[in-house]
């Protein structure tokens, strides 16, 4: 599966379940360790682990396993390490304290949408 691919698989993963202010970073110009950063907010504790969840279900349904998954004791961001994408679910609060999207600014947002 292309990067492109599994940004969009992700992207509808975390669509799914109503995961809200989805943001999809393209960092290939800037990183060797991934092409996209997805970042989606989930409403709860719960809310974020299901969709972490689900985008683990997903990708394993398409034969990828995640290389790791992070944080899904807490659940208050859960980072799903898929190789090609790097996917950080996190509540409002966490997100907004982080600002992991301040850290890639210079990164061209994709098309959150497949």
């Amino acid at each position: 599966m292309g990067s492109e691919q599994l940004r969009a698989l992700v992207v509808d993963a975390i669509e799914e379940l109503k995961g809200n202010d989805i943001k999809v970073l393209d960092v290939r110009g800037l990183t060797s360790v991934t092409d996209f950063m997805i970042i989606a907010s989930g409403t709860s504790n719960r809310h974020v682990k299901s969709l972490a969840d689900n985008v683990v279900d997903r990708c394993k349904a398409n034969q990828l396993r995640p290389i790791g998954v992070e944080g899904d004791d807490k659940a208050e961001w859960v980072l799903v390490d898929l190789g090609d994408a790097v996917v950080h679910i996190m509540l409002p609060a966490t997100r907004q304290f982080y600002d992991i999207e301040r850290l890639w600014e210079s990164a061209p947002e994709a098309i959150a949408t497949p």
